[in-house]
């Protein structure tokens, strides 16, 4: 089947992979205009635009397509090249109706949930902070609403205890890459199911702000947090006027002091950092500073001084 495909990140990239390996035919790809990060601020390419360029796809990077001239480029893909489908995965920009009508066959969407739950922007980072057991993959049909469509295909992914939103990701993505080769493969036979209207939540977007780790909360929930928000944006805390960074921690089960502020150090030692919190304790294992690389607790302590209590 010859498509066009519109994705970003490395999640993108691996469902673009799996779409050239089985044999398809990628005439355009739409991907995020070209950004500058990291300390020299260079120009960056999303993982999508790179593997487009190495397999030499034509890329599309409009800024936005609420107009009818950005439309241009997928009518000629569908008019002169033949794309009759597509596929659209983790994007970052809202495809309108007009957009949605032009190809032939429709657009098909991999969502990183197993819908209606989770529907929006970030959907693996919410299902860990929300301590979820199970996410997974759907392959839906795309409408105007925000990931409202039929479902074609679902897959289930167990949410293991010490996932990362990094670790989740790697394997939705897999999975959703063989899930779309499967769905395009058998898609003449595919029932379109609506999604139920019990069980809907949102992902919302994941902002900056969110990354302060407020001691007040419970061990139990200021650890999903610091597992969904690994790798982005990172957990932080305050510590003598500079964040510190928070990668990696666990709950001490059984601990916790009633009597003390939550905030307060119970513990610095081989073991890890162990702070209060509103509810239980947590040990912070792997801690970074500005400007640092990521290091142990131990390796912490053996520059940082911290007083207990």
């Amino acid at each position: 089947m010859r498509i066009i495909f519109a994705g970003t990140p490395e999640f993108a990239a691996t469902a673009l992979a799996a779409l050239i390996q089985a044999g398809h035919e990628v005439v355009l790809v739409l991907t995020q205009p070209d950004r500058r990060a990291g300390r020299g601020m260079q120009i960056h390419h999303s993982a999508v635009k790179q593997l487009a360029i190495a397999n030499q796809i034509p890329v599309y990077q409009p800024e936005r397509l609420k107009d009818s001239a950005s439309h241009d480029p997928i009518t000629t893909a569908c008019q002169k090249d033949g794309a009759q489908l597509m596929v659209v995965a983790a994007y970052g920009l809202i495809l309108p109706q007009a957009v949605l009508d032009i190809p032939p066959r429709g657009c098909l969407n991999i969502h990183a949930s197993l819908l209606p739950r989770w529907r929006g922007a970030a959907p693996i980072h919410r299902a860990i902070e929300a301590g979820d057991e199970m996410t997974g993959v759907t392959i839906m049909q795309m409408d105007a609403g925000l990931d409202t469509g039929a479902m074609l295909l679902t897959a289930p992914v167990d949410i293991a205890p010490d996932e990362t939103t990094g670790s989740l990701q790697e394997k939705l993505a897999t999975v959703g890459g063989s899930l779309l080769v499967r769905a395009l493969g058998t898609l003449d036979d595919l029932q379109a199911i609506q999604q139920p209207t019990e069980g809907v939540t949102y992902a919302g977007k994941i902002s900056k702000t969110e990354a302060h780790l407020s001691w007040d909360g419970s061990a139990a929930s200021l650890v999903r947090k610091i597992r969904a928000f690994n790798p982005f944006p990172g957990s932080t805390f305050i510590l003598g006027g500079e964040t510190v960074k928070v990668w990696r921690a666990e709950v001490v089960h059984d601990s916790g002091s009633s009597g003390r502020q939550p905030g307060t150090i119970l513990a610095a030692d081989a073991d890890g950092i162990v702070v209060n919190c509103g509810s239980g304790a947590l040990r912070l294992l792997e801690l970074q500073k500005p400007g640092a690389r990521r290091v142990s607790s131990v390796d912490y302590l053996r520059s940082n001084s911290l007083a207990l209590g």
